[in-house]
C-alpha cells in the first residue's frame, strides 16, 4: 500500500508509524484513518517487529483530532460519522505489541484520545494536552471519555472534558496521562529507547499482558459504538454544526441558541 498522510518506518525492530500532515497540525480525515489502520495491523503482525511508535510529523503537534475542513456534519471516509473511529481505537488495542505514543506538542481532541489509548505515552516538555469536543460541538464516546476516566480518574476526565483546559507535558504525568516528560531534544532518542527494551521482552508475555490489562474495559468498544451512533445523529443538527461555524467565522459559539 502506498501512503499519503502517514510514513512507515522500522527503527532496530521498532516500527514508527507518523502521521505527516503537519499543516494541519496532524488532523486525521478518512484517508489518515485508513492508512493507519494498514499500518497498524502490518507493524502489529510483523514478526520482525517488538514495539511501535505512533508520532506526528513537524514541531507543533502530535495531533489535533479530526480535520474540520472535511467536518460539515460528516467527514470524508466510511465509518459511523465518515471516520473509521471504532476501528483505529480498536486496532490500537489489539495488536498484540505494545503502542508508545510519541507528543512532541498538541494532543487535542482526537489527538488526545489517541495518547490516551496506547499502552505508553512519552511526551516532551512542549507537549500540551486537552479536549476541545464541547467548544467545537463533539464529543467522544467510550474510549475517549469512560476510559480517559480509567487513566486519570473520574473527576479528572470530567474536568478535562468540561472545561476544555490544557495541560503541560508535566501535568499529564502527574494525572497519569502520560508515563514521562522530557526535554524537547531528548524526545526521539527516549522513546526509541524504551521501544528498544521492549524489544527485548518476551513477545508472548507482553501480548499476553497487553490483553490481559485490556480485558476490563473491553465493553467500552460497544459503549463506544453506541455513541457513535448517537454521534451521527448530533452531528446532524445545528447546535454541533454551531462549532465549527464559529471556528470558521473566528467568533464565541452559541450553543444555547439551538439546543432543544
Amino acid at each position: 500500500m502506498d501512503y499519503t498522510d502517514i510514513l512507515y518506518e522500522v527503527r532496530n525492530r521498532v516500527a514508527w508509524i507518523t502521521i505527516n500532515r503537519p499543516e494541519v497540525m496532524n488532523a486525521f480525515r478518512g484517508t489518515t484513518c485508513e492508512e493507519l489502520l494498514h499500518a497498524f495491523n502490518r507493524a502489529g503482525y510483523d514478526r520482525e517487529v517488538g514495539a511501535i511508535v505512533l508520532a506526528g510529523a513537524g514541531d507543533r503537534a502530535f495531533c489535533t483530532g479530526g480535520d474540520q475542513s472535511a467536518h460539515d456534519g460528516n467527514y470524508d471516509g466510511r465509518g459511523t460519522i465518515g471516520l473509521p473511529m471504532e476501528e483505529l481505537h480498536a486496532v490500537i488495542r489489539d495488536v498484540p505489541k505494545p503502542v508508545i505514543a510519541r507528543v512532541q506538542g498538541y494532543a487535542i481532541g482526537g489527538g488526545n484520545v489517541l495518547a490516551t489509548i496506547c499502552d505508553l505515552t512519552i511526551c516532551s516538555d512542549k507537549a500540551t494536552f486537552g479536549q476541545v469536543g464541547p467548544k467545537m460541538g463533539s464529543v467522544d464516546p467510550g474510549y475517549g471519555t469512560a476510559f480517559l476516566a480509567r487513566v486519570v480518574g473520574e473527576k479528572k476526565a470530567r474536568e478535562i472534558w468540561y472545561l476544555c483546559r490544557r495541560y503541560s507535558g508535566e501535568d499529564a504525568v502527574q494525572m497519569g496521562l502520560a508515563n514521562l516528560c522530557v526535554p524537547a531534544a531528548e524526545l526521539d532518542a527516549t522513546v526509541q529507547s524504551w521501544a528498544e527494551e521492549l524489544c527485548e521482552r518476551s513477545p508472548t508475555a507482553l501480548a499476553i499482558a497487553k490483553r490481559s490489562f485490556n480485558m476490563d474495559t473491553a465493553h467500552q468498544a460497544g459503549i463506544a459504538g453506541m455513541g457513535l451512533m448517537a454521534l451521527k445523529l448530533y452531528y446532524d443538527t445545528d447546535e454541533s454544526r454551531e462549532g465549527v461555524t464559529a471556528l470558521q467565522e473566528k467568533r464565541q459559539p452559541d450553543f444555547r441558541k439551538y439546543a432543544k
